[in-house]
């Protein structure tokens, strides 16, 4: 397909796919998690439930409820839950797409998500440590709009001889023409990729991304590592957010900036969620026109929408659905900040649902809802 002919498929959401497997708690009194979870208590808990995780079925299937035609590439094993994984796919309409593997099981991730609290996991990459380039069909991406990449940190393969793989991948996406976006997650700091040189990484892919959009956390591990250490080492139990200096986010975002990225949103939980962006006109594309032509070059808070306490389930997925609403938006041709305002909506609609997806609304709704806030 040419570069300017009009593509049917608004976005690929590709990357990491697993099973979260998450014991449900009922509501109690509020307490830390360094409290709640002290060595040899009994937690009573209700329930077990499983749902996808990973940003193949977060982003992806958020973003096909919000109305977008999306494909997903992913990997999963020849297992149990492997067998599960592509049943739920099927029953979303997504039939296609899904590599299974017989040299690595599912991978799956046990939640920890108390009520009030942020989450924990409890994570086994599985098949996915051995995805690699060849597990993309490029025919499909190449008439994709958009091609949303998640959590190389979790792709041994992509990451490993300073991110050889991973930059290949998206020099193959940006030779069909196609806009980049990439998320990131928090690697183990005791496993390999904790030890991961991230700094040559992302100095190696980032000239390929247009859209970048990771957690104020995994941006200041993989850039300022020591930085990262000397915060998170005095948070004592507490949100790591609550101890970042707001100026790092504006001097994180040159850093990134600088490596050439077009439009960086940093995820910063609880806060909301700090945009900037070049001069936008550069990231128009014949597959993805913005009438905002000019971002947001100085960086700007996008601020939280407030949270109904009574309707908190947890906040697994929270980050992924906002990145959905975030890419919808843009696809949907909103200005920067407005894709901002989508992103706020969709991480808060997530926390109201016993899975990633349950609790988001429909696209015309959350218009609604936006412009009755602006009004």
């Amino acid at each position: 397909m040419g570069i300017n002919t009009p593509r049917p498929i608004d976005a690929v959401v590709a990357g990491y796919l697993g099973v979260d497997i998450a014991p449900g708690f009922a509501k109690r009194e509020a307490a830390s998690f360094a409290d709640l979870f002290r060595p040899g208590k009994l937690i009573e808990t209700n329930g077990l439930h499983f749902s996808l995780g990973g940003v193949v079925a977060n982003t992806g299937l958020a973003m096909r409820e919000f109305g977008q035609n999306v494909a997903l590439m992913g990997c999963a094993g020849t297992d149990v839950l492997g067998d599960m994984a592509v049943a739920q796919l099927a029953q979303a309409g997504v039939t296609q797409g899904i590599r299974r593997s017989n040299s690595a099981g599912t991978a799956y991730g046990i939640v920890i998500a108390p009520p009030g609290m942020d989450r924990l996991f409890l994570e086994d990459p599985g098949c996915n440590r051995i995805f690699t380039t060849d597990d993309i069909d490029y025919e499909i991406v190449g008439q994709s709009r958009l091609f949303h990449f998640g959590y190389p940190p979790l792709m041994e393969a992509l990451w490993s001889n300073r991110g050889a793989k991973l930059k290949e991948l998206f020099e193959r996406v940006r030779n069909q023409g196609t806009v980049t976006s990439l998320d990131m997650t928090l690697p183990d700091t005791a496993a390999p990729a904790g030890k991961a040189d991230w700094q040559a990484i992302l100095s190696a892919v980032l000239p390929l991304v247009d859209i970048f959009v990771p957690s104020i956390e995994e941006l200041l591990f993989m850039l300022e590592p020591q930085l990262y250490s000397s915060i998170s080492s005095g948070t004592a139990g507490g949100d790591m957010i609550d101890s970042i200096p707001p100026d790092e986010y504006g001097r994180l975002a040159e850093k990134v900036l600088a490596m050439g990225v077009k439009a960086l949103l940093i995820k910063a939980g609880h806060k909301g969620a700090y945009l900037r962006t070049c001069d936008f006109a550069e990231l128009n594309s014949s597959t993805l026109r913005l009438s905002d032509r000019t971002g947001s070059p100085q960086g700007v808070w996008v601020q939280p929408l407030s949270v109904d306490a009574g309707r908190f389930r947890n906040a697994s997925g929270a980050g992924d659905c906002a990145v959905a609403g975030f890419l919808t938006a843009l696809l949907k041709d909103e200005n920067i900040i407005t894709a901002g305002r989508f992103a706020m909506m969709a991480g808060r609609d997530n926390l109201y649902g016993n899975d990633a997806l349950s609790g988001l609304v429909e696209w015309p709704r959350m218009e609604n809802l936006l412009k009755q806030d602006h009004q």
